[in-house]
């Protein structure tokens, strides 16, 4: 089960209730259910971004919706044509939130996986993956582009990149190198994705 559009504990601790409401009526009346289901949060918004130590102790994982957390942190519509220009993937806020989420995740024994447009673009791959990232989730049609990313991929490589994308100057600096980690990997899938 995963929670949306969470942005604090206390929403979680709600939900983890509700659930548990749920649980002990199912017993109460026999009916059998899945007592181990695993629980975690939409990480979507900044808040919960920045919050995820307080949220750990409470679920399993966390997934990170990156259409709505880079909508949310940039304050850009990205169906607005006219600001949409400053919709970023690789701005460096983006690259710090999904930094602290993972490292979070990993100190309390979680796993995240990224869903969303970063995790459908083969040039943002990579970084994810050096990023820490656990698990991708894409569309069908995506999956065997990223999958050839993912064999190609040296992990050594993917920490060199998230390691250079964390110290870089801006957004175009790091497009351009996640840029040229593809061109050296996957030249035909940078070919296919444009």
């Amino acid at each position: 089960i995963m929670y949306p559009m969470v942005s604090c504990v206390e929403e979680v601790h709600a939900a983890n209730a509700l659930l548990q409401d749920c649980m002990d009526e199912l017993r109460a009346n026999n009916i059998p259910f899945n007592e181990e289901i695993l629980v975690g949060t939409m990480i979507e918004v900044p808040s919960a971004a920045l919050v995820a130590d307080l949220i750990a102790p409470h679920v399993d994982f966390f997934s990170l919706g990156t259409n709505d957390l880079i909508q949310y942190t940039m304050a850009v519509d990205r169906g607005n044509e006219n600001v949409a220009h400053l919709y970023k993937p690789t701005h460096m806020a983006i690259l710090r939130l999904i930094d602290h989420v993972v490292k979070v995740s990993h100190k309390h024994g979680l796993w995240t996986s990224v869903c969303g447009q970063m995790a459908s673009t083969p040039s943002l791959v990579p970084l994810l993956i050096g990023l820490g990232v656990d698990e991708l989730s894409v569309s069908p049609s995506q999956a065997p582009m990223i999958k050839d990313v993912i064999r190609k991929l040296s992990y050594s490589n993917a920490m060199e990149l998230a390691r250079k994308a964390m110290n870089a100057s801006g957004a175009e600096a790091v497009e351009a190198l996640c840029r040229t980690m593809i061109q050296q990997i996957a030249p035909e899938v940078l070919e296919l994705s444009e």
